[in-house]
C-alpha cells in the first residue's frame, strides 16, 4: 500500500519512494539475519568431509605419523624419521696412579726364516713332508715353529759370472753356463746379471725380460783384465741385495780363484754369515782344463797370467771356498765335468730354488747382541724318530737335509 501510493503521486515522489524502499530492504536483511556460531561452522565442515567421503570411497585416510611441511597432511605422505639411539658413552680412561709416569711398552720379537731343502741322493725334491716332520734347533735349543709352507714361486736371483782374460776354455765354460741358466728362467722371475774381473760390472739390472738377459750376456765377448777378484765382487753383490726384499739367490759361475781382492777369505766369510735371506749356488767351471793340465804339467798357466805358477792345491782351495759359501747359506755346490752336465746342473738348481720348505720361528734367545747362532734342522717321522723313506720297491731311500748352518742376530743400536 505504501509503495503504490508513493508511485501514484508524482515522478519525484516515485524516485524518493524507490530509494526509501531500497534502504528499507537493506536494513531488513542486515537486522534480520542471525550470526553463524563456531559450532555451526565446525558441523558444516564435518558434513562437507562426510559428503566428500561418500563421493570418493577409495580415498585412504592419512596416517597420523605422515605429514608434509609443518606436520600438515598433504597429497604426498612423507614418513617421519625414527629417532636414532643416542651414541654410546666414551670408554672410561683408566685412573692415573699417583707417582706412575705415562709410558707404553713395545716389544720387537725377531722372526727367523730358514729355507730347507730335503732331497734324495739323486737330487729329487721330497715334497710330502709336513710341519710335524721338522725339528729346528738354535744353539742346541729346540725352537717352536710358527710358520711353515712349501714355496713354489718366482725367484729373485743374481747371475754372478767370472769373465776375465784367463784362458779360452774357462771363458767358454762361463758363457755356456750363463746361457743355459738364462734358458731356465720363467716369465715371472726377477734376474740381474753381473760379471767381474778386476771389479764387478752390472750388465743387466733386475728385470723380468728374458731377452734383456740374453742381450746382456751377448756383450761378454772381449775380456778385459786378467785378475779375478771374487771376494770383492761377492761382497758388493751381497751388499746390494740387502736392499732387496724377500729371499734372494746368487748363482755364482766361477773358478773360485781370487787373485787380487782387497778383502781376504775371513772377511768375505764373515759377510756371508751376516747376510739374511740369501742362498748361494756356486758352479765351478774349468774341470776339463784342470784335468788336462794336471796330466800334462800346465797347471801353472791354467788360469792365465794372473795366477802364473799356481798349483793343483790352489784349485782344491777354490773348490773348498765355494763349498763353504754354499753350506753357510743353505745352497749346493756343483762341479759339472762335461758339456751335458751343465744342463742337468741348472735343472737341479731351478728345482731347488723353486721347490723348498720355508720354516719360520721366534727364537727363544731374544737378545739383539749381534752374535752368530748355529742352526740345525732335523727330519723326523710321526713317532719322533728319524724319518724313513722307502721307494715303490719298499727299499730305503737315502735323503739329505740342506739348510743354512746359522745366522747372525741383529745388533741393537743404542
Amino acid at each position: 500500500m505504501f509503495s503504490m501510493s508513493c508511485i501514484q503521486k508524482s515522478a519525484w515522489a516515485a524516485h524518493f519512494c524507490a530509494y526509501l524502499l531500497s534502504f528499507s530492504l537493506t536494513l531488513t536483511l542486515v537486522l534480520g539475519t542471525a550470526p553463524i556460531s563456531s559450532a555451526q561452522l565446525q558441523s558444516g565442515q564435518a558434513s562437507d568431509q562426510n559428503s566428500g567421503a561418500q563421493q570418493n570411497p577409495n580415498q585412504q585416510e592419512t596416517p597420523p605419523e605422515a605429514g608434509g611441511p609443518n606436520n600438515e597432511p598433504g597429497p604426498y605422505a612423507i614418513p617421519k624419521k625414527g629417532e636414532e639411539p643416542p651414541p654410546p658413552p666414551p670408554p672410561e680412561r683408566p685412573k692415573k696412579v699417583e707417582g706412575m709416569p705415562d709410558y707404553s711398552i713395545r716389544v720387537d720379537v725377531p722372526l727367523v726364516t730358514v729355507p730347507v731343502m730335503v732331497t734324495t741322493k739323486d737330487g729329487q725334491f721330497i715334497s710330502t713332508l709336513k710341519k710335524e716332520n721338522f725339528r729346528v734347533f738354535e744353539d742346541g735349543t729346540e725352537q717352536k715353529i710358527s710358520d711353515f709352507k712349501v714355496e713354489d714361486a718366482p725367484i729373485t736371483a743374481v747371475l754372478l759370472v767370472e769373465f776375465a782374460s784367463t784362458t779360452y776354455p774357462l771363458l767358454i765354460d762361463a758363457l755356456r753356463a750363463s746361457y743355459i741358466f738364462a734358458n731356465t728362467l720363467k716369465k715371472d722371475d726377477w734376474i740381474a746379471v753381473v760379471s767381474y774381473d778386476m771389479k764387478p760390472d752390472i750388465l743387466v739390472d733386475f728385470t723380468q725380460d728374458k731377452n734383456a738377459v740374453m742381450q746382456g750376456l751377448n756383450t761378454l765377448r772381449m775380456p778385459g783384465f786378467s785378475e779375478t777378484n771374487l771376494f770383492d765382487a761377492l761382497y758388493d753383490t751381497l751388499d746390494r741385495l740387502d736392499r732387496v726384499e724377500g729371499h734372494k739367490y746368487i748363482v755364482l759361475v766361477s773358478t773360485g780363484l781370487d787373485t787380487f781382492s782387497k778383502l781376504n777369505l775371513d772377511q768375505i766369510t764373515k759377510k756371508v754369515k751376516s747376510t739374511h735371506d740369501v742362498t748361494i749356488f756356486p758352479i765351478s767351471i774349468g774341470w776339463m782344463l784342470r784335468e788336462y793340465c794336471e796330466t800334462h804339467g800346465c797347471t801353472g798357466i791354467s788360469h792365465g797370467m794372473a795366477s802364473l805358477g799356481m798349483g793343483q792345491i790352489d784349485w782344491y782351495q777354490a773348490d773348498n771356498e765355494m763349498q763353504t759359501f754354499a753350506r753357510l747359506t743353505g745352497g749346493r755346490f756343483y762341479q759339472p765335468r762335461f758339456e751335458g752336465d751343465f744342463v742337468d746342473t741348472f735343472k737341479d738348481i731351478s728345482g731347488d730354488i723353486r721347490h723348498q720348505y720355508a720354516i719360520a720361528y721366534h727364537p727363544t734367545n731374544t737378545k739383539l747382541d749381534g752374535s752368530y747362532r748355529k742352526l740345525k734342522v732335523e727330519v723326523v717321522g710321526d713317532d719322533g724318530k728319524p724319518l724313513k723313506i722307502v721307494d715303490q720297491k719298499k727299499k730305503d731311500v737315502k735323503y739329505q737335509v740342506i739348510a743354512r748352518e746359522g745366522y747372525t742376530a741383529r745388533h741393537q743400536v743404542d
